[in-house]
């Protein structure tokens, strides 16, 4: 069985490969036509340095020396990919653009399989990649959409999963917004829209500590997709989503979010509402409703998508708390009357 490696260059950029039981990294790239800097081959230049963020694999320190990797950088997952053998899927980051390795995104041609209106301000759109390779990404990456008619493209966040037939995304209804008025006004089944993916370093890493989603508006998209990755099996630790919107019509997804709790005994969720007259939910900001006596004074990893006042807010309570966070990825976005 082949494994699924994925590159994730500093651009933004992720390319995934296949890797044979066996094969060095760096060949795997090679014969897919990725050029990871390389210079020696033998493991002992360094030119081929990367880091295993995720994944197991076989890289004895005999087949390599100090000057190119030091113990305690292979001891925090540093690699050579001229000498490493994935023996699972694995995330790389690799310390060069994507433009110089040539392992440009993929490009996609679909077709516009539905249009959904979700609410007022939220629509939910779907592409069919019949007749495409598969395309692959992690949990929580983005694809820049082309708007049909245009040579104009919108970065949206995945909300479906990788290697599915279908692409799904949750996107907010701007205004007089150009695509907006494109999937509300003129978008039919059967239109072709092209894509470029994946893109993006907010993706699920595997959660090895109780782990806390923040959600602003549409920035629910990505969890959606991280959630539907998840099974019983992948998640051992507590996960809590909180999901904050500002009118009550921006509330959507939660038949997804229910579906998720019941495969995931470890999951649970919950919702506040900025501006609203109801008696019957929770109201304000989504950092007023995590509880700590949930996290419980331990280490725990935050993810966090929403726009870019909302990011900005909660990575100032997150310093100012000190409840433990470890890890803290984040995504932020803006609209504006071209979206």
């Amino acid at each position: 069985m082949n494994y699924q490696v994925a590159l994730q260059f500093e651009d933004g950029v992720t390319r995934i490969i296949e890797c044979a039981p066996g094969e060095k990294l760096s060949d795997a790239a090679y014969r897919q036509q990725v050029n990871i800097p390389l210079d020696c081959r033998d493991g002992a230049c360094g030119t081929c340095r990367g880091h295993c963020e995720s994944g197991n694999y076989d890289m004895p320190e005999s087949s390599y020396i100090e000057d190119a990797l030091t113990p305690e950088e292979a001891e925090q997952g540093y690699v050579l990919a001229c000498q490493m053998k994935p023996n699972s899927n694995c995330v790389v980051q690799i310390p060069a653009s994507s433009a110089v390795c040539k392992a440009a995104a993929g490009q996609f041609k679909s077709r516009v399989a539905s249009v959904n209106m979700l609410s007022p301000s939220t629509i939910e759109f779907t592409l069919d990649l019949k007749g495409n390779k598969a395309l692959g990404f992690l949990p929580g990456q983005y694809a820049k959409v082309n708007i049909p008619g245009s040579a104009m493209s919108r970065a949206y966040s995945f909300s479906s999963i990788s290697g599915a037939e279908k692409a799904s995304f949750v996107v907010r209804n701007v205004p007089q917004g150009k695509m907006s008025e494109y999937l509300t006004a003129l978008a039919k089944p059967g239109d072709e829209v092209a894509f470029e993916a994946p893109f993006g370093s907010f993706y699920l890493r595997p959660i090895t500590r109780p782990t806390l989603f923040l959600a602003g508006g549409t920035g629910i998209a990505p969890f959606l997709s991280m959630l539907a990755t998840l099974t019983p099996d992948t998640l051992s630790h507590p996960l809590l989503l909180v999901y904050g919107v500002t009118r009550d019509e921006d509330l959507v997804g939660l038949q997804a979010l229910e579906m998720a709790k019941e495969k995931l005994p470890l999951f649970s969720f919950k919702f506040c509402i900025l501006d609203t007259q109801r008696d019957d939910v929770l109201k304000g900001y989504v950092t007023q409703h995590v509880d700590s006596d949930w996290l419980k004074g331990g280490e725990y990893d935050t993810y966090l998508c929403g726009p870019v006042a909302m990011v900005d807010a909660v990575r100032k309570w997150q310093e100012e708390s000190a409840l433990g966070c470890k890890y803290f990825y984040f995504e932020k976005f803006s609209a504006s009357s071209e979206a």
